[in-house]
């Protein structure tokens, strides 16, 4: 069995736990995920299955897009519901829509963002939360994030009694986005302590939350033989790459591990990102460009070679 599945992970388990039940569902140990989701968070997790294992990076680097919930007020350890408050400011005066969505708009675009201490972000070899859960400090390194769109979709409620304000959003992003920290950073520029209260994936890897199922439903799936309805091809993590497909005589160099020139493939000049190339309907390989002979290619990643 191979190809990608999508998978709605649901709250209360890891993505590491969907990985370790799906193994058993499935009858098979080849299974990864494309893209980390957080135990309280639920969403559309791409698990590859099989030969779909040489293309989670692909998936990965893809964008996703989410919605959720931002309250100013108070901030907590892991910037988001399940921690302990660190700071309170009572919101006494609510703040209006247009504010809110002027603030939200500078976030769109290539932004800054320092992981929060409660990731996977490893720091001298130790991840972060490691060092959290070790109540011990260290320097986070900066990294780029993009916010392709950063949308506020519901009216703003204030609670009086509570001193929030709360409200929906939408986010489209790139890769390595943490949307807890979004969240805190937002509040940060509109004067307010905060942090991200509630969060679903809708789109990951290309996918939607439309074409993903559910561990039960997966489970329902193979026992009545039906997993051909749920599993798509290798070939859907690629489908924005350049495409080529191979001559039979070409293909006999490709599974064999060949460099290529250019000009044989049909090409006047060399793409910047990695090319797929097909045999038969088939993902078969992908090639980049030589780092020392100009004007050829050679093989990035064999997806298959039989």
């Amino acid at each position: 069995m191979d190809g990608i599945l999508p998978l709605w992970k649901e709250r209360g388990m890891t993505s590491h736990d969907c990985v370790f039940k799906l193994r058993k569902i499935l009858k098979m140990k080849k299974i990864g995920h494309g893209g980390t989701l957080d135990p309280d968070v639920d969403g559309v997790l791409p698990i590859c299955v099989g030969k779909g294992t040489k293309v989670i990076e692909y998936l990965q680097d893809s964008g996703k897009i989410y919605a959720g919930e931002i309250m100013l007020g108070y901030s907590t350890t892991t910037e988001d519901a399940s921690g302990e408050v660190i700071d309170r400011k009572p919101v006494e005066m609510p703040l209006s829509a247009e504010e809110i969505d002027a603030a939200m708009k500078t976030f769109e675009g290539t932004i800054t963002q320092i992981p929060p201490m409660y990731s996977a972000v490893k720091v001298n070899g130790k991840r972060l939360y490691e060092y959290a859960r070790a109540g011990e400090e260290v320097e986070r390194p900066q990294r780029q994030a993009e916010i392709h769109a950063f949308k506020r979709v519901s009216e703003p409620i204030f609670d009086e009694a509570a001193g929030t304000q709360t409200w929906r959003f939408e986010v489209s992003c790139g890769k390595g986005t943490y949307v807890r920290t979004l969240a805190v950073d937002l509040g940060d520029a509109l004067g307010y302590p905060a942090h991200m209260s509630d969060l679903t994936r809708l789109a990951s890897g290309g996918f939607t939350a439309g074409q993903a199922a559910t561990l039960a439903q997966v489970q329902q799936l193979m026992e009545e033989e039906r997993m051909s309805d749920i599993l798509q091809p290798i070939e859907t993590a690629v489908r924005d790459f350049p495409r080529i497909d191979l001559s039979d005589e070409l293909w006999q160099k490709v599974k064999n591990g060949q460099l290529l020139p250019a000009n044989v493939l049909g090409l006047a000049t060399i793409p910047a990102q990695l090319i797929a190339l097909f045999y038969q309907g088939k993902l078969v390989s992908l090639y980049a460009e030589h780092p020392q002979r100009a004007g050829w290619l050679k093989p990035s990643k064999v997806i298959r070679n039989e």
